[in-house]
C-alpha cells in the first residue's frame, strides 16, 4: 500500500471532477475558511504566540489558501509548512502558497515554536496492517501472486499475541486493522507538541474506536475498484482508527476533543450562517452553494461518515467545535 500510493500521488494530480476523488476543501471554499477560523479562534485564546502552521498532505494547496485568507482577517499570518512528497503536488500548492516551506515527513517541521498542525484526508492513505481470524488463530493478511494478479492471502505466523484481549474471540473470517505508521506520526506529533505547544486538528473517514472490519478500498474515476488490481494507478485507503490515534495523543499528556461527525463540527463553526452570506452575495450561485454546504455537513453525505478530531497542548484552550 505504502509502494503503490507513493507511486500513484508522485505521478498525477488525483483530484476533482477530471480525477478519482474529491475532497472537502475542493467542494467548497467554506471548509478551508471554517478551519482557519478554528485556527485563529484557538491562537487568539492561546495569547497568539508566534506559532507555525502545518498542514500534512495538503493535496492542491486548495484547503491551505483559503484557511489562510481567512486566519489573517483575524491577524494570524503564520509560516507555513506543507508536508508533501509528490513533486506534482508540491508545484501546485507552490502556486497557491508561495511562501510555504516543504517537507518530506515530519520529522524535519520547526522545533522551536507552537505548531497549528491540519491533517485532512492524511491518516487514511497511510499503509494498514490486516489481521484475519483464521480456524487455528489469528493470522497477518498478506498480499501474493496468482496468475500475474496480486491477491490477498493469509500468513502462516501465528498473531494472536498482537490482537486485543477483548477482540480475539471472533468468529473466523474476521478483520482486524491496525495502521502503524499512522501511530507513529501521531506519536512523533503529539511529542512535538507537549514539547512546543499547539494543537493538531485531524480530518478524516473513520470510526471512533478499534473494531473488526476491513475497510481497505480503491478509488478511480471517482468508483470503487478493486484494490489489488492496478496496483499504483488507483488511491488506496482505509478508514481511520481515531480511537487509536487519541489513545498516542494522550499517552503524551494531550488533551483530546471528538472525534464528531464533520456536519456537527462545521456548523458549531458557522458552516449555516456563512453559506447564507454568500448566497446573499452571489445569488445565481445559491442552489450550487446550497449542495456544497449540504455535501460537506449532511448525515447522508459528508457529515457523519468523516469524522473530527483536536489534540492540544497542555496549557492550551479548548477548541471549539466540539460542544455536545
Amino acid at each position: 500500500m505504502a509502494y503503490a500510493n507513493a507511486h500513484y500521488y508522485a505521478t498525477r494530480d488525483p483530484l476533482g471532477a477530471d480525477g478519482d476523488f474529491i475532497t472537502a476543501p475542493e467542494i467548497s471554499q467554506m471548509f478551508g475558511e471554517l478551519i482557519g477560523l478554528w485556527c485563529a479562534d484557538l491562537w487568539m485564546r492561546a495569547g497568539q504566540p508566534d506559532a507555525a502552521w502545518v498542514e500534512l498532505g495538503p493535496g492542491r494547496g486548495t484547503l491551505a489558501s483559503d484557511a489562510l485568507r481567512s486566519m489573517r482577517r483575524f491577524g494570524l499570518d503564520p509560516a507555513v509548512h506543507l508536508v508533501e512528497t509528490s513533486p506534482v503536488l508540491r508545484d501546485q500548492q507552490a502556486a497557491r502558497v508561495p511562501a510555504a516551506v516543504f517537507h518530506d515527513d515530519v520529522s524535519s517541521l520547526p522545533a522551536d515554536r507552537p505548531l497549528i498542525i491540519v491533517a485532512n484526508e492524511f491518516f487514511d492513505a497511510l499503509p494498514i496492517r490486516q489481521l484475519v481470524r483464521s480456524r487455528e488463530g489469528w493470522r497477518e493478511r498478506v498480499v501474493t501472486m496468482d496468475g500475474g494478479r496480486f491477491v490477498p492471502a493469509i500468513g502462516q505466523q501465528p498473531m494472536d499475541a498482537a490482537v486485543p484481549s477483548l477482540l480475539r474471540m471472533q468468529p473466523p473470517g474476521t478483520i482486524l486493522e491496525s495502521c502503524p505508521a499512522g501511530s507513529a506520526i501521531m506519536a512523533d506529533l503529539a511529542g512535538t507538541l507537549a514539547r512546543q505547544g499547539g494543537a493538531l486538528l485531524v480530518i478524516d473517514y473513520g470510526y471512533p474506536a478499534t473494531a473488526p472490519g476491513d475497510t481497505l478500498q480503491a478509488v478511480k474515476g471517482h468508483n470503487h475498484v478493486d484494490p489489488f488490481a492496478d496496483l499504483g494507478e488507483v488511491d488506496l485507503t482505509a478508514h481511520v482508527d481515531f480511537g487509536a490515534l487519541a489513545a498516542v495523543a494522550r499517552g503524551v499528556g494531550l488533551r483530546v476533543s471528538g472525534p464528531v461527525g464533520q456536519g456537527p463540527f462545521l456548523r458549531a463553526l458557522g458552516l449555516d450562517q456563512r453559506a447564507n452570506a454568500l448566497m446573499a452575495g452571489q445569488p445565481d450561485r445559491r442552489d450550487a452553494i446550497a449542495s456544497q454546504r449540504d455535501r460537506l455537513a449532511e448525515d447522508e453525505q459528508m457529515g457523519q461518515l468523516f469524522k473530527v478530531m483536536a489534540a492540544a497542548a497542555p496549557g492550551w484552550p479548548v477548541p471549539e467545535g466540539f460542544a455536545g
